[in-house]
């Protein structure tokens, strides 16, 4: 349990404990849930800046709505660690992000509070439109609450949703957590007077009269006067964007002031008023921890740290990570070509694209939140020569898949991608783990698809990408550090579709594709001492295939195992459809393909999840005497003679 002195959260098992709680000790509960996510997050680690930028919004969000009857959907769900302590899950706060602990986003399978899932930004709407269109269909009566901010606001979809929620005129309350001041001035005593005002039912219904005679005269004169009244709305509050897109504006407001919050969401949840509505709520990030104020990223994602200092837990000295070796390995490359321009969606620290945008600020683009942009915006840069390397997560991208069918490989436009996160990446969990690119990118024609074993392999496909300039490329690479290698001074191009033989064996063949040549290698090593000696293969390319050295493979072996970083569908398949139609898999040939089971794997440390996933050198040992019909258990290490 908490360490800090929480007396009336510790009176709080479940937001109705609250409802009954006065302003005074609903401010005291505010600073008391403040003071419990700091520590929680000291423990675990996490996304700290969002959460406190949102105290007083969940406190009030929950004192004033009947959850979970009514619905509270947290776009991304990194914001939503008070609402867990306030929803039964305290107990649990200081297993977040852990093997078998809470998850660190919002999750239908945790909770009933969670109407939602999300890890991935900008759904809420969407969704909420989708629950609310539900409701009414069956008759019910509920509330649907989104609360949608942190950037996700830059992002298409959820003007999409916005403009669909318009149209139909469905009753539905976006709350807008603007917490970067980026739509709206500062708050003052007026707009909260406003504010409360025009979410008074008395405002609401004489807004309703107003609408009804309106409609009596011709039609002219009822939209000018709909237009008249919003356009003066607008001039007072700045919502006119909002209100042009169908949703009844109110705010800004402080998003940390319960004065002001909690009269609003009262006066909304017993309106009468049946279309959409948003509630604009200023609020800041790192709200009432100083240390995280005073930060430029506002402790936006924290490892453990000392809460007196913020002193963050650091990992012993080691290898640079394959996010630093990329970024340097690409302003390396652009300070030798001028053309090279560097684009980010949202994520430009967790690229490393910060750092080539300190170096060129001209060639360097974050779009925000807008993975469909960004990915057409570098085909329009690639039709005029410019030679554009789109920096997303793996997990992202999917969400700009037909901009990669649509705009980039029917084109056949040199765009480079550099998708970070590939493979598991530990404790964001399923929601980012890096599964399913090789797949999605390598089914699609005329794609070269690199994926580097180790961070000096990575200065080769980053160069690599670079030069090709007549087609689309990608290039994959874990979470986390390298595994120590000596770096090149310079990066070499190499040659498409080729791989490298590291070690030569007879009975067995090792084809591994990305990071788990190491452990490629280990096994070996294994394998070598019970008799069997390997040979090991560096695939570097999921495509194009080295069709010429499968082969090869295929004719001197008896066993060919191939393990990848990803699901079915990707690497393995691709060798596997080679073999089959050059008649290679009639003879008797044993191919174990290894990949990412078909589950999706819980948050955890990535050697964890990569035990889970059988991908470890153990596990490539197993499979090798396995496909001997040997059980490693009963052999005990002992040599064996193959058949």
């Amino acid at each position: 349990m908490s360490p800090v002195k929480t007396p009336l959260l510790d009176r709080v098992r479940y937001p109705a404990d609250l409802r009954n709680f006065s302003l005074e000790q609903l401010r005291e509960l505010a600073d008391e849930l403040r003071a419990e996510t700091i520590d929680a997050v000291s423990v675990t680690g996490g996304h700290l800046g969002a959460s406190l930028g949102v105290i007083e919004l969940t406190v009030a969000i929950h004192a004033v709505f009947d959850t979970p009857h009514d619905r509270l959907l947290w776009d991304v769900g990194h914001q939503a660690y008070p609402h867990k302590i306030l929803t039964g899950r305290r107990d649990r706060i200081r297993t977040l992000r852990q093997g078998a602990g809470l998850s660190g986003f919002t999750r239908r399978a945790e909770s009933e509070y969670d109407p939602f899932g999300a890890a991935h930004s900008s759904t809420s709407i969407s969704a909420g439109l989708g629950m609310a269109v539900a409701r009414d269909l069956k008759g019910e009566e509920r509330n649907i609450i989104a609360v949608i901010g942190d950037g996700a606001m830059s992002a298409g979809m959820a003007y999409e949703a916005m403009n669909n929620a318009g149209a139909r005129h469905t009753r539905l309350l976006v709350i807008l957590n603007d917490n970067d001041m980026s739509i709206a001035p500062p708050v003052g005593a007026m707009s909260a007077y406003l504010s409360r005002l025009m979410s008074s039912r008395s405002f609401l219904s004489l807004r309703e009269l107003g609408s009804r005679m309106a409609k009596r005269f011709p039609r002219g004169f009822e939209r000018t006067a709909r237009r008249a009244e919003e356009y003066a709305r607008g001039m007072l509050t700045g919502g006119t964007l909002f209100e042009e897109l169908g949703f009844y504006y109110i705010g800004p407001i402080d998003g940390h002031n319960l004065d002001h919050l909690l009269p609003v969401l009262r006066n909304l949840r017993e309106a009468e008023e049946t279309g959409p509505i948003l509630v604009h709520a200023i609020t800041q990030k790192g709200k009432g921890y100083p240390l995280a104020e005073a930060s430029a990223d506002k402790l936006h994602s924290v490892s453990k740290f000392n809460v007196i200092t913020g002193e963050q837990a650091k990992a012993p000295p080691g290898p640079p990570s394959y996010t630093k070796v990329f970024a340097e390995s690409l302003i390396a490359e652009a300070e030798r070509d001028s053309r090279i321009v560097a684009i980010t969606a949202a994520m430009p620290s967790g690229t490393g694209l910060d750092k080539f945008g300190k170096r060129f600020p001209d060639r360097c683009f974050d779009v925000g939140i807008a993975e469909q942009h960004a990915v057409t915006f570098a085909a329009g840069l690639a039709t005029e020569g410019m030679k554009p390397l789109c920096a997303i997560y793996s997990t992202f991208l999917q969400r700009a898949y037909d901009q990669v069918v649509h705009d980039v490989a029917i084109q056949g436009l040199p765009v480079r991608f550099a998708l970070d996160r590939a493979g598991p990446v530990g404790a964001d969990g399923a929601t980012h783990s890096g599964s399913f690119d090789l797949a999605y990118l390598g089914c699609l024609p005329g794609f070269v698809l690199m994926a580097p074993s180790d961070e000096a392999e990575l200065v080769h496909a980053v160069a690599t990408a670079v030069a090709i300039d007549d087609r689309p490329s990608a290039l994959r690479y874990p979470r986390g550090d390298g595994i120590g290698v000596p770096l090149p001074s310079h990066g070499e191009v190499l040659p498409l579709g080729r791989g490298r033989v590291l070690r030569e064996g007879n009975n067995i063949a090792i084809l591994s594709l990305g990071p788990r040549l190491a452990d490629s290698l280990k096994a070996a090593d294994e394998l070598a001492a019970r008799g069997l000696p390997a040979t090991v293969v560096d695939a570097r390319f999921a495509k194009p295939l080295d069709t010429a050295l499968v082969e090869q493979l295929a004719r001197h072996h008896e066993v060919l195992i191939t393990i990848e970083e990803g699901s079915i569908g990707g690497f393995g398949s691709a060798v596997l459809q080679h073999l089959a139609w050059k008649g290679l898999l009639d003879h008797g040939l044993k191919v174990r393909p290894m990949i990412l089971p078909d589950i999706f794997i819980d948050h955890d440390s990535q050697a964890k999840q990569l035990a889970l996933a059988g991908l470890t050198a153990k596990d490539i040992v197993a499979t090798a005497l396995a496909a001997f019909g040997v059980d490693e258990a009963l052999t005990g290490g002992q040599a064996v003679t193959a058949r």
